[in-house]
């Protein structure tokens, strides 16, 4: 083969390689991070992009969401319990920071690894410790915010990286410890049984006490009106014999009256009741009755 062939056929190869190495893309997840003899020089955008073959060089750093887990992180709740808590965050490259972070940490793993994870560590055992470990499993959702608030908090001075979310997964006390909250729900379920049965005897003595004062008062009423019949009888009657006493005395006076005025009276009822049965017997000198022998 003649060496002109051989030159034009190197000379279309290095041109192909030339312009294969000029042009890139980004895609829509990702940003690009501009290179020039390892350098930054910049940032590329989505899309298609040109650069200085054999110079320049494009770096794609990814944007997408990612969440990376702690498990068993040891911490100690206010009252000095152990547990084991298990932190998820979710978290992503920011679009706008993209260069900074190649240029400090090379990728988004390293960047976790050496900023977020240390902040997760440290602002957990914080916060954890702060709350008592009953308090927090009742306020776990207030545990679980003010966690993503510090972690936040202490990121604020990294804007490469952005939190989108903090999740309390799971909060492992010591057997030791649950037993003893087993125990302590126990004693209050068993104080509760008797608060119940206590409050139902209270109301079942109030019950008692309402129908005994019920029937104390129907007796006290059918009592009071026994003697109010009875008072009642006593003045008719009181009053019926003072009527009759008033007739009789008033009879007796008017005939108190005519017999002050006619002393024969006596002689004319004794007549009329009289019913003409002389006496069988007589004493000697007596008189025989109504007549009179003058």
């Amino acid at each position: 083969m003649p060496r002109g062939i051989i030159g034009a056929i190197a000379a279309v190869i290095v041109i192909v390689i030339i312009a294969a190495g000029s042009w890139y893309t980004v895609d829509q997840t990702e940003r690009g991070v501009r290179l020039r003899y390892g350098a930054v020089i910049g940032t590329a955008q989505p899309g298609l992009g040109f650069k200085v073959p054999l110079i320049d060089s494009v770096e794609k750093v990814s944007v997408k969401t990612f969440t990376y887990a702690w498990d068993k992180m040891n911490s100690y709740s206010y009252d000095q319990q152990p547990a084991d808590l298990k932190i998820s965050v979710t978290l992503r490259a920011s679009p706008d920071k993209v260069a900074d972070l190649y240029a400090k940490f090379g990728g988004l793993d390293t960047a976790v690894k050496q900023v977020v994870s240390p902040a997760v560590n440290q602002q957990v055992k914080i916060v954890f410790g702060r709350y008592t470990a009953v308090k927090a499993i009742q306020e776990r959702g207030m545990l679980n915010a003010a966690i993503k608030d510090a972690i936040a908090a202490s990121l604020k001075d990294d804007p490469m990286i952005m939190i989108e979310s903090v999740q309390l997964e799971n909060i492992e006390f010591s057997a030791n410890y649950l037993h003893s909250i087993e125990q302590r729900m126990l004693a209050e379920v068993e104080v509760q049984k008797l608060q119940q049965n206590a409050e139902r005897e209270k109301v079942q003595a109030q019950i008692t006490v309402t129908q005994a004062t019920a029937k104390a008062n129907a007796v006290r009423a059918e009592a009071q009106a026994a003697a109010d019949a009875l008072r009642l009888n006593g003045e008719a009657r009181a009053t019926n014999i003072k009527l009759t006493g008033e007739a009789e005395a008033a009879a007796i006076e008017a005939r108190a009256k005519a017999l002050g005025t006619n002393p024969n009276l006596v002689t004319l009822v004794q007549a009329e009741r009289w019913n003409g049965v002389l006496p069988t017997t007589m004493v000697p000198g007596s008189a025989v009755p109504f007549v009179s022998v003058k």
